[in-house]
């Protein structure tokens, strides 16, 4: 068999390479920075950011973005008091703009780094598949949209999955980023909004409440547009339902 220069070892090595090193710094961030991304950490720096972001508020705004992005890109501890962060600093707006830009920019380069070590050949795969994995990934490539906007709407899936199952399966970039933005406005929207809130907690000594998402009036919504992001495979689905 002839060996072509993209299956020897260092090129497979290559390519996998990005998805190697955001491993390694999801794993050492788990280990190291677990106690520093935290609630207690943004109170006690809360007027050293807010003197930064006087003093330099472009500095502030790109510095946050990049910030954020660094964490969603290597899964680090952390995004949710970035988000705070991001209202507490800039209010709910333009607040939750930098919150969103940030968390999408980090979501596409995880994205394409999975997608560059693994999502392509695994894809590729899929589609010369048989039976039941055809099917499977057959019915994913049918209802691409309506996947993504509920992973990003339903609370309960961990972002580094969503960002990693559609690089797996073939998902195109710019769909993968649209979705990504849009899908994420809720949720980001919520916490921005208890993050501009911070400073009266603050100076009670209290804590946020995060849970907040999960109260009847933000939840009840948010599965709603869940359900209305759904219905477009639900009806195809019927459609295809053969008659008894």
């Amino acid at each position: 068999m002839k060996t072509t220069p993209e299956s020897t070892p260092f090129s497979r090595a290559r390519r996998q390479l990005p998805l190697i090193l955001i491993a390694c710094g999801a794993i050492a961030g788990a280990l190291f920075l677990r106690d520093v991304l935290d609630f207690q950490a943004l109170a006690d720096n809360r007027e050293r950011l807010l003197a930064l972001r006087d003093a330099h508020y472009p500095v502030a705004v790109a510095g946050f973005i990049l910030a954020y992005a660094t964490l969603v890109t290597f899964s680090l501890p952390g995004a949710t008091v970035a988000t705070l962060t991001g209202g507490f600093l800039f209010e709910t707006f333009p607040g939750v703009l930098f919150n969103m830009t940030g968390a999408t920019i980090g979501a596409a380069i995880l994205f394409l780094a999975a997608r560059k070590g693994l999502g392509d050949r695994l894809a590729a795969k899929m589609d010369a598949s048989e039976g039941r994995i055809a099917r499977i990934k057959a019915g994913i490539d049918a209802n691409q949209w309506e996947m993504l906007f509920l992973i990003r709407l339903i609370p309960v899936v961990p972002f580094f999955v969503a960002n990693l199952l559609p690089a797996l399966v073939g998902v195109p970039f710019g769909r993968f980023v649209l979705t990504t933005f849009v899908g994420i406005i809720p949720g980001a929207l919520v916490y921005t909004s208890v993050g501009a809130g911070l400073g009266e907690i603050f100076e009670q000594g209290g804590t946020p409440d995060l849970t907040v998402i999960f109260s009847a009036e933000i939840l009840l919504p948010l599965l709603g547009l869940a359900a209305l992001a759904a219905l477009p495979a639900v009806i195809r689905m019927l459609r295809k339902t053969p008659e008894v």
